[in-house]
């Protein structure tokens, strides 16, 4: 065991996975306010989902900064220092009282909300390897999947007790607790033998390298295109919980709570089988079960004219589970074609999820979340994309030569 490996893992999961929860907790627990907040700010739907798009837009360009700041100057410091920046906005967003305020508040949440996921991923892979990394963060993935299905119940409490700017002051309050947690639980990771020399035009070579790559394009749009079918319902869930279910303010729960069940128990099952099962036949289910619920969702959207809990979630929480089982193995596979650039790998996979996550939020959910069967089918191309560019990978590594193995993946030997 590595001398900087705290000596509680649980206790590592759990403060990783709380970092990596502010971003989430940043985007979701303001749905059920979404209606009090547009009316106090003068804003309608249109304008309000810009409230995502441009914490998304903000969160997926720093995301590019985050990992190589840590290669650079350890992941504590950096965590840190995101930490008190993140506090700070969201104080401004407690604190504003027009449009142009929150957005430009939001966007400063965006740049710094990332560095808990993003840095956290690579200080799993610094302190452990193979299976044993692979269980860490399914621990991590696990708590974390509690962000989203309770962010948005505790922000219509918040709501039904006092006003809309107090979910923006449970917010400072999340972060100074982190802040806190971090400083005396957090070790550095990253020593400073291991790290690289913080030179802009090194940096820019690094990315250029990383994502000329066509495995790690691969990889990271399977990735990136399979979350993308959940994270269209995650940034819809204003119009789908609302409008599209008739629920109220408070009832956001019956759409969060099954898929975070479901990612949950997908996270806990990946665990289970780290060591036990080929890593290619866990993608294989995993993508097996998000093109199930794909399909019966398109199916109860076409012949249902009024959708209707639980029927119109299950599909989701079917889908949580699949992306749980495939993102550990695509993520610790691309943080290991990179044992010296991890913070720099992780933040260029991160980006590319989040560019296509800012697409989705503010592109592409108001055009689709009109109807169940148009949310439906758009989910199901996203899900279709991710496998086939999975199916690419395999062919691809099929097709090496006998013995050689692409960095980061099993042996390609290895069949299903």
């Amino acid at each position: 065991m590595p001398p900087h490996l705290p000596k509680s893992t649980g206790r590592l999961a759990l403060l990783l996975a709380g970092l990596s929860m502010f971003g989430p907790f940043s985007i979701d627990a303001i749905f059920p306010a979404f209606p009090v907040m547009g009316e106090a700010l003068g804003a309608d739907k249109l304008a309000m989902q810009q409230t995502i798009s441009v914490y998304l837009v903000a969160y997926a360009l720093m995301s590019l900064v985050h990992g190589p700041m840590s290669d650079a100057f350890g992941r504590r410091r950096v965590i840190l220092g995101g930490l008190v920046v993140f506090i700070g906005a969201s104080v401004g967003c407690a604190l504003a009282d027009d449009l142009p305020t929150m957005l430009a508040f939001r966007a400063l949440q965006g740049l710094s909300a990332g560095v808990g996921l993003i840095v956290g991923r690579a200080v799993i892979r610094d302190v452990l390897h193979g299976d044993d990394a692979q269980r860490l963060m399914s621990q991590v993935s696990m708590i974390f999947g509690i962000a989203p299905a309770i962010a948005p119940v505790i922000g219509g409490w918040i709501l039904g007790w006092g006003h809309w700017h107090d979910i923006f002051w449970f917010l400072v309050g999340f972060g100074v607790l982190l802040l806190a947690a971090t400083w005396a639980w957090l070790p550095e990771t990253h020593p400073p033998e291991n790290r690289s020399t913080p030179v802009p035009r090194r940096m820019l070579r690094d990315y250029v390298l990383i994502f000329a790559n066509r495995r790690f394009q691969r990889l990271a749009a399977a990735g990136a295109f399979n979350f993308a079918a959940l994270f269209l319902y995650i940034a819809s869930a204003p119009a789908f919980v609302l409008d599209l279910l008739r629920l109220d303010e408070r009832s956001f729960a019956w759409f969060f709570g099954p898929m975070i069940g479901g990612m949950m128990l997908g996270a806990f099952t990946s665990g289970r089988v780290a060591g036990r099962m080929p890593h290619v036949l866990q993608v294989n289910l995993g993508f097996a079960c998000c093109g199930l619920a794909a399909a019966g969702n398109v199916a109860y959207g076409l012949l249902v004219d009024v959708p209707t809990v639980p029927w119109a979630v299950l599909p989701a929480a079917l889908t949580a589970f699949g992306v749980a089982l495939v993102f550990p193995v695509l993520t610790l596979a691309i943080l290991d074609m990179y044992p010296r650039q991890r913070g720099s790998a992780s933040s260029l996979q991160a980006f590319t999820a989040l560019a296509l996550n800012a697409v989705v939020a503010g592109l592409l959910s108001p055009m689709v979340s009109g109807s169940m069967a148009t949310l439906a089918m758009a989910a199901a191309a996203f899900t279709l994309a991710g496998w086939l560019m999975w199916r690419l990978e395999r062919y691809r590594t099929k097709r090496l030569p006998a013995g050689q193995c692409e960095p980061g993946m099993p042996d390609p030997t290895e069949h299903v």
